[in-house]
């Protein structure tokens, strides 16, 4: 059996053997000298590539409106038929405006440029929000055809400069946080009626405010030039204003008699400036309307000196190392007030972040009485 076994496995060996030996070898192909086919050129495409990517969301189409003229990206509520709700909408361009809106809202949406033709029949327009959208230009008659408006809101856009032509009877032009760089002369020429002036986070420098760039605000109240390059204080602001933010900034200084003028000055904020004692006259501050006074996030080693009619004082994270009420307190310690309306008004102060520790010196107890807070 073990004989027959081997005789098979040895009989199996053989015709392999025999097999794989007639196996024919395939001969090299030589090697080409040819070049590879050229790639097919594509056919020219007729439309421009896209400059925005492609996979923003549609347009969000409005429900239906009772209102013929409503533009269907748009919601026309009846109970406010002045008023076009266009926000939230994925919107590209501004659609046709129709003539019976007074207020209009395209915030949040994708919008790069305000065209004209949008605003063709909408002369009576009061109010328009356009904040946080992509706009970079804005035609220039688009304001002439809008004599009426009065709130004009732009935050949050990627314009270079301040628009021009802007409508006189304008009351709140708010265009922060855009790459502004350039304020044309005349800008704000015979705008008389503008309140709120809103300019803060863009990049506005000592060179890009000529002397006389706000010289026809009359009524300004609130002009906000925080979050910009300067390193001076702005020049020729109406002394009608009641608020000015000038926080983060490059100040080093304020001129002695800069505020000298100022007839109604409540509210200053210069935080987060390059402020020294030396930068600093003694009695800048010493204006009777001023109510609020932020300093903090400076360079200040001494407590400066203030009216007694201010409420409110933020020093903190300074450089101040020890606070001297006998010399910051506006009458002397030893005369005996008992009349409330002559005593200091200061109610709130604010210095931690310095060098200073806790306990309160008595003399500051005694001069500002009607201190409810102090943080050290």
């Amino acid at each position: 059996m073990k004989a027959v076994l081997g005789f098979c496995s040895l009989l199996v060996l053989l015709l392999t053997t025999d097999v794989s030996g007639q196996r024919v070898r395939q001969r090299p192909k030589p090697p080409t000298t040819r070049k590879p086919p050229a790639p097919k050129k594509l056919a020219p495409k007729t439309e421009l590539e896209p400059q925005e990517p492609t996979d923003f969301p549609p347009p969000i189409l409005g429900p239906p409106s009772s209102f013929a003229d409503c533009p269907r990206e748009c919601f026309c509520p009846p109970s406010y038929p002045n008023a076009l709700y266009c926000e939230n909408r994925n919107l590209r361009k501004i659609p046709i405006i129709p003539s019976r809106t007074h207020y209009l809202y395209l915030q949040n949406n994708y919008i790069v440029q305000v065209t004209a033709d949008s605003f063709n029949n909408a002369t009576e327009l009061k109010w328009i929000n356009l904040g946080n959208n992509r706009i970079r230009s804005i035609d220039k008659q688009v304001f002439e055809k809008l004599p009426n408006l009065l709130y004009l809101y732009m935050e949050r856009n990627q314009l270079k400069e301040v628009p021009s032509d802007l409508p006189v009877g304008l009351e709140q032009l708010q265009l922060s946080r855009n790459q502004i760089s350039k304020i044309a002369p005349g800008t704000f020429s015979k705008m008389e009626h503008l309140v709120l002036l809103d300019l803060h986070h863009n990049r506005i420098s000592d060179s890009n405010l000529g002397k006389n760039i706000f010289k026809d605000l009359k009524n300004l109240i609130q002009l906000n030039l925080a979050h910009n390059i300067l390193r001076r204080m702005p020049t020729n602001i109406p002394n009608s204003v009641f608020q000015l933010f000038l926080d983060r900034n490059n100040i080093e200084d304020i001129p002695r008699d800069y505020f000298k003028d100022f007839t109604n000055i409540a509210f200053v904020r210069l935080n987060y400036n390059q402020l020294s004692d030396k930068g600093l006259p003694k009695m800048v501050f010493n204006i009777s309307t001023l109510l609020d006074l932020h300093l903090a996030h400076n360079k200040l080693s001494t407590v400066p000196m203030f009216n007694s009619h201010l409420e409110h004082l933020h020093l903190n994270n300074n450089n101040i190392e020890s606070i001297n009420g006998t010399e910051i307190c506006p009458f002397k310690l030893s005369e005996d007030v008992h009349d409330a309306n002559d005593m200091p008004k200061l109610r709130y102060l604010r210095l931690d972040g310095n060098h200073l520790s806790p306990p309160i010196p008595t003399d500051i107890i005694m001069c500002f009485r009607h201190l409810h807070s102090i943080v050290i």
